[in-house]
């Protein structure tokens, strides 16, 4: 029983620690309207390559912004680059 606890706490330790890289590749992007999410014109201040067709294959649910999870997702993915 212990083991499996020692082993579960190292992966669990793992995770976090692959989150925290996560993060830390991620530019500082300003949410300025403070809804939570990150509009085009947002991103284009960190990304100003990022065209009307990028966001979009970024906004995975096509609701017009890019939350936490796809932004994630479009760096790992290689769809942004990891900071500029």
């Amino acid at each position: 029983m212990k083991r499996i606890s020692l082993l579960l706490a190292a992966v669990l330790g793992l995770g976090t620690m692959a989150a925290i890289a996560q993060d830390a590749a991620a530019p500082e992007i300003a949410d300025t309207d403070g809804n939570g999410t990150w509009s085009l014109d947002e991103l284009v201040v960190a990304y100003p390559d990022l065209t009307a067709e990028g966001f979009a294959s970024i906004d995975a649910n096509a609701d017009g912004a890019v939350d936490q999870a796809e932004l994630a997702a479009a760096l790992a993915d290689g769809l942004l680059p990891a900071a500029q």
